[in-house]
């Protein structure tokens, strides 16, 4: 008997398969994660009402003086962007809304959240990328948590109804008791749990008003009873918490104050010569002119507010990382700082909004961060929110996906050293474990098949 030759290939690719090719598992005791966002919140928000509890979590872990988020400076891009480490160009999620030029469909941010070929479109959030590499997964509320990437769904999830309100004191203390079911008693690993305020409340009544404030110091509430039902739990020394949320707030300036923006009143524009716009949300807008019509629409509007920026999205300044991606039209407008812009006449109302320039200190928002990766009492200057990601797999002992972001702008938040802040200890891990396995691989592709041949052959000379 002789090993025959189609033998000798098949074993040599499944140990190829063992060597290199199967997934690495996650670091079998690394820590579990919440990642909270508080939709709105305002890098200051904080400094305006008595908030015991985020003064308590930022002496006992880590605080950032401000997170910058991405551009443009809306729900869905921004929290995408905190989830896969991307810019929006990259990433491209680029609006709340779906929307199809061909089709003109236009979904609202809700409906948006189900339609996964918006979500899904190459870049995969850290939910996924953590199941793939052995960990259990959840999101109760978070953008991005109702879609389906490349097949895979996150593995447990809650999803709002399209009526939602989001100021319930009582259902965010049941929220947060799912959240801790779903780390004890279904041995979970990582939870994204958002909260809609004070976003809401920040649009409807303006960042300075009473209301907001009421909201903040109610939030502030909420998340003394998380962190109370995490040592309730018995979590406390193995559940990394990070606070942060996708934007900030900004008040609306409106006439008579000022001259507000008006799309349909600028002279030498019109709308007849659009074929697709995406206008009245905020102080963004995307423009896709008809054929032919691009220069005349770009002049002229160019010069129709001294508070309107207009620019073909080759020509978007790199800084804000929006002009790369398929999905944002030729035409990209916003207003200043303040300023919202309107299409065909005015139908914004909204008292507080966001949607500007990342530049604009009131578009920061907050990171706090606490759990027995972090270190405590510690102040730290203010970063991108690109980088988030990156932190959040090194505290799950993830490989992350290509990102745009570091872990070198976050590594010193940790207790313990980072071999090497380029990389990261989960990255190094991975190439280390590639390394052996792959050499373990050939070394058993070479011996394996010798020790069969001479078993055969010492077995047909006996015989």
């Amino acid at each position: 008997m002789v090993l025959q030759p189609p033998l000798v290939s098949l074993l040599a690719a499944a140990l190829l398969a063992l060597g290199a090719g199967s997934p690495v598992p996650a670091r079998r005791g690394a820590q579990k994660l919440l990642l909270v966002s508080f939709d709105g919140f305002r890098w200051n928000y904080d400094q305006e009402v008595e908030t015991p509890n985020l003064d308590a979590m930022a002496l006992e872990g880590v605080k950032a003086q401000h997170l910058t988020p991405a551009f443009v400076t809306i729900t869905s891009p921004c929290h995408f962007t905190l989830l896969t480490g991307k810019y929006i160009e990259n990433h491209g999620v680029i609006h709340n809304m779906y929307f199809n030029t061909t089709t003109k469909v236009k979904l609202p941010y809700y409906p948006t959240q189900g339609v996964s070929s918006w979500w899904d479109n190459g870049s995969l959030p850290i939910w996924i990328t953590a199941q793939r590499q052995g960990l259990k997964t959840g999101s109760l509320f978070f953008p991005g948590g109702n879609a389906t990437y490349q097949g895979e769904e996150v593995n447990v999830k809650k999803v709002e109804s399209p009526t939602h309100k989001w100021d319930n004191d009582t259902e965010w203390r049941a929220n947060v008791e799912t959240v801790m079911k779903w780390f004890t008693e279904d041995d979970l690993d990582f939870v994204a749990l958002y909260f809609g305020e004070p976003d809401s409340t920040g649009h409807k009544h303006g960042p300075d008003s009473s209301q907001r404030k009421a909201m903040v110091s109610q939030l502030d509430r909420i998340l003394g009873y998380i962190r109370n039902r995490i040592t309730h739990h018995g979590l406390a020394s193995k559940l990394n918490l990070i606070l942060t949320a996708d934007h900030g707030m900004r008040k609306v300036m409106k006439k008579p104050e000022v001259q507000e923006i008006i799309l349909g009143q600028i002279p030498g524009f019109s709308f007849k010569d659009i074929e697709f716009d995406l206008v009245d949300y905020g102080p963004t807008g995307l423009l896709l002119p008809k054929e032919g019509k691009l220069e005349q629409v770009y002049e002229a509007l160019k010069k129709g507010h001294p508070h309107l920026n207009v620019y073909k999205k080759e020509e978007l300044p790199e800084a804000l990382h929006y002009s790369k991606h398929p999905r944002i039209l030729p035409l990209v407008v916003f207003g200043d700082p303040g300023y919202v812009v309107h299409g065909r006449i005015p139908v914004q109302f909204n008292k507080g909004e966001h949607g500007f320039d990342n530049n604009d200190m009131d578009m920061k928002t907050i990171f706090r961060a606490v759990g027995p990766a972090f270190k405590s009492n510690l102040k730290v200057e203010p970063f991108e929110s690109v980088h988030v990601y990156a932190l959040m797999c090194e505290l799950l002992g993830i490989r992350p996906e290509t990102h745009d972001g570091s872990l070198e702008k976050t590594w010193n938040m940790l207790v313990e050293a980072i071999p090497s802040p380029s990389t990261g200890q989960s990255e190094l891990l991975f190439q280390v474990t590639v390394g052996l396995a792959s050499v373990t691989g050939v070394l058993l592709l070479i011996f394996i098949p010798s020790i069969i041949v001479t078993a055969v052959r010492r077995k047909n000379r006996r015989s």
